[in-house]
C-alpha cells in the first residue's frame, strides 16, 4: 500500500505462504455490496478468509481472462481522486493509487489472478506461467508469450525485461520496491550497475541471463520461492527499452496493458483509451469492456461521497478509485439500504502508525509516552470509525497469517483513547520540559488534517508544542522518505506485499535499508532485529513465523520506532451503473479489472 504503501519491502526467503491480501464478504457482479449486512468487517473475517496464494500453470495463465457474468461493452467510466497519482513510471510505483493505475496500462512477468471469492493465484502475465525454479529456489527461468507488444506496436523480448530490472538500479529510480535487485546484487545493489543500462553495462549472466528473445533467467545465492509474487509487484512492470524516457517516463509511459493514456493534463485530469494492440488472448487476468476511463483528480472525499450517494448524471457511471466512503456521510451511507448496496468493504493489510524519525526523537521514553498519550480510538473514528478501521496493538496486520488478537503491549485495547497520565510521567522521568516543541508532518488529506489536530491537541495535553506542518498528498511519502527531513513523527501506514511478516518487517525496519527513497521511515538500525531478520530469511516457513515473531516485539516494546494506531478496513462507494463491482483481496480496493457499464 501506501495513499497507503503497499510498499507496495525488501527481502524474502519463505516458502509459498498461507492468506489473501485481506478479506471481504463481497458483492456479485451486480453489486451486492456486502451482501446486506449491517456490520463492519472483524478479525474473524480477516482470520477465517485466508487461503493459500496458488502458483499457475501455463493453462491458468492463458487468457483471455474468465468473462464476468452479464458483462457488456462499451462506454467510459468516471474515477474520482482527490489528487494526481503519485507515479505513473512502474518503477516508482510502490503506492496504492498508482498500483491500482498500473493494471489498466502496465504488465509485469507475473500478475495475480483472483477468482470471484478472492482466492490468489499467482499466473504468467507476459510469461507463459508463474515461473520455473531450479537448483532448490535459487534459480527462476521464465519464457515470454508471443503477442506481447506496447502501445506502438514494438514487441516485448527479453531484452526489454532485463532493461526493465536494470534500470531499477540506476538513481533515476528512486521511489520502488527492491526486492529484486537486493535478492540479486545485495542491499548495495546499485553499486552493481550505478548507471542502469543507460551507459551500455549490463548486470552479469551469472546474475540475470537472457540467452534468447524469449527467456530470462534470475539467479540468485539462495532460494527465492517468492520471486512470482515480488515480480507481480506493479513496481516490476515492463519499461520497454525503446521507449525509455528516464525521468520523463513518470509523465509519459507506453501502455502494454489493455488501456492507454490518451490525455494527461497534471493536477487535473487524465483520459484512458482502449489499447489497440494489446491481446485478450495473451492475458489472463484482465478485461477491456470499457472503451476507456475518465480521471478526475481535483474532487475531495466529501465530494466523491456525496456525488456517489446523490447518484445522478455521470455519477451514475463513476467510482471511487483508492479513496474511501467519506468519515462525516458515513451513517448516510450505511443506513440507506439502496446506497449500501453500492457499496464495496473488505479488510485492508495497512497498519496505520504514528512514526518517530530515531535521529530526532532518541530517548525512548519519549517515544513510550507519545505512544501512550495517543488516542487511538479517536483517531480510528477520524477514519470512517469501525468501517474504517480499529484499534491496533502491533504493527502487523489480521490478514497476516498467524495474527495475534491480544498483542497490546501499549494497552490500547483497555484504553482505546490513551493514558495521558503515564504519558507525562514517562515525560518527567525522561526529563522533557513543558513547551518542548515537536514538529509533526501530515498529509494534506482530510484525515489527514482531522487527524493532525487529534494529534497536536492529545501531545499539547501532555506538555509538548506541536508544530503541525502540511505536506502535499502526492509527495508526502517522498518527503517523509528522505533521511534528513526536518520531522520529528509522521503517520505512515504500511501493508505486506503478499502474506509474510518479512514484507512488513524487512522494509520498514531493517537497519540495512536506511537510505533516502527506503520505507524505513524511522531510520531504525538495531542489531538484533537485523540478525532476527536474517535469521529469519533462512528458516522454514513454521520456523520463520516464530523468529518473525521475536523480532516484531523486539522492535515494538523494546525499540518502539513506530506507535501502532489502528489497523485499515476498506469501504468504497460506486455508482448505480457500474457493473462488475467487488472488492479485492489482491489491491484491496473495488476490482478495476472486472468493471463494465450495465447500460454502456
Amino acid at each position: 500500500m501506501k495513499p497507503i504503501r503497499t510498499r507496495t519491502a525488501r527481502a524474502i526467503a519463505v516458502a509459498i505462504v498461507a492468506g489473501s491480501l485481506a478479506l471481504t464478504g463481497c458483492s456479485s457482479d451486480n453489486g451486492g455490496g456486502n451482501k446486506g449486512k449491517d456490520e463492519s468487517k472483524s478479525q474473524k473475517d480477516a482470520a477465517e478468509q485466508q487461503d493459500p496464494v496458488a502458483y499457475g500453470d501455463a493453462a491458468a495463465s492463458s487468457g483471455p481472462a474468465k468473462e464476468v457474468t452479464g458483462a457488456k461493452s462499451g462506454g467510459f467510466i468516471n474515477v474520482y481522486m482527490q489528487s494526481d497519482l503519485t507515479h505513473m513510471d512502474p518503477g516508482q510505483i510502490y503506492v496504492s493509487d498508482a498500483g491500482q493505475f498500473s493494471n489498466l496500462i502496465h504488465r509485469g512477468l507475473t500478475n495475480f489472478q483472483e477468482d470471484k471469492d478472492g482466492n490468489l493465484t499467482v499466473v504468467g502475465d507476459i510469461a507463459t506461467d508463474s515461473g520455473q525454479s531450479s537448483e532448490g529456489g535459487k534459480v527462476w527461468t521464465y519464457k515470454l508469450k508471443d503477442g506481447i507488444k506496447d502501445e506502438d506496436g514494438n514487441e516485448i523480448t527479453s531484452a526489454d525485461v532485463r532493461h526493465t530490472i536494470e534500470r531499477l538500479y540506476s538513481k533515476v529510480i528512486f521511489d520502488g520496491p527492491t526486492f529484486v535487485q537486493s535478492w540479486l546484487s545485495g542491499n548495495d545493489y546499485r553499486k552493481a550497475l550505478p548507471d542502469g543500462p543507460y551507459k551500455g553495462k549490463h548486470l552479469p549472466d551469472s546474475v540475470l541471463e537472457t540467452p534468447d528473445d524469449k527467456t530470462v533467467v534470475f539467479k540468485f545465492n539462495q532460494p527465492r520461492p517468492d520471486l512470482p509474487q515480488a515480480l507481480a509487484m506493479a513496481g516490476y512492470s515492463i519499461v520497454p527499452e525503446k521507449q525509455d524516457t528516464k525521468e520523463k517516463y513518470d509523465k509519459a509511459p507506453k501502455a502494454l496493458g489493455p488501456y492507454k493514456i490518451a490525455e494527461y493534463k497534471p493536477g487535473k485530469s487524465m483520459k484512458l483509451v482502449k489499447n489497440d494492440q494489446w491481446d485478450p488472448k495473451t492475458d489472463a487476468v484482465r478485461h477491456q469492456y470499457v472503451d476507456g476511463f475518465n480521471f478526475t483528480n481535483t474532487v475531495s472525499q466529501a465530494s466523491q461521497t456525496k456525488r456517489l450517494v446523490a447518484d445522478q448524471g455521470e455519477a451514475k457511471n463513476a467510482i471511487q478509485f483508492t479513496d474511501s466512503v467519506d468519515p462525516a456521510q458515513m451513517s448516510d451511507v450505511i443506513s440507506n439500504p439502496e446506497t449500501k448496496k453500492r457499496t464495496i468493504q473488505g479488510y485492508q493489510p495497512y497498519v496505520w502508525q504514528l512514526t518517530f524519525n530515531l535521529d530526532r526523537v532518541k530517548d525512548k521514553k519519549v517515544r513510550d509516552a507519545i505512544t501512550y498519550a495517543i488516542p487511538n480510538q479517536s483517531m480510528v473514528q477520524a477514519d470512517g470509525g469501525r468501517y474504517g478501521g480499529e484499534v491496533a496493538g502491533g504493527l502487523l496486520a489480521p490478514t497476516l497469517p498467524g495474527f495475534d488478537g491480544t498483542y497490546d503491549p501499549f494497552g490500547k485495547l483497555k484504553k482505546p483513547n490513551g493514558d495521558p497520565e503515564k504519558a507525562k510521567a514517562l515525560l518527567k522521568e525522561a526529563g522533557v520540559k513543558e513547551g518542548t516543541k515537536l514538529t509533526y508532518a501530515y498529509s494534506n488529506t482530510p484525515r489527514g488534517q482531522a487527524q493532525q489536530v487529534i494529534i497536536k491537541d492529545a501531545l499539547e495535553k501532555v506538555g509538548f508544542d506541536v508544530q503541525a506542518k502540511e505536506i502535499d498528498r502526492a509527495s508526502f511519502y517522498e518527503q517523509v522518505g528522505k533521511l534528513d527531513n526536518p520531522y520529528d513523527i509522521y503517520m505512515t501506514g504500511w501493508g505486506q506485499d503478499w502474506p509474510s511478516p518479512s514484507t512488513v518487517i524487512t522494509p520498514v525496519y531493517d537497519g540495512e535499508l536506511v537510505a533516502d527513497g527506503a520505507s524505513n521511515y524511522s531510520h531504525i538500525n538495531d542489531k538484533q532485529v537485523n540478525d532476527l531478520i536474517k535469521k529469519a530469511l533462512t528458516q522454514e516457513p513454521e520456523e520463520a513465523a516464530k523468529t518473525w515473531e521475536q523480532a516484531h516485539h523486539r522492535i515494538v516494546e523494546e525499540i518502539n520506532p513506530a506507535a501502532p494506531v489502528y489497523y485499515s478496513k476498506q469501504i468504497q462507494l460506486y455508482g448505480s451503473n457500474i457493473g462488475g463491482a467487488r472488492y479485492s483481496n489482491e489491491s484491496s480496493y473495488i476490482n478495476i479489472t472486472d468493471l463494465y457499464l450495465k447500460q454502456p
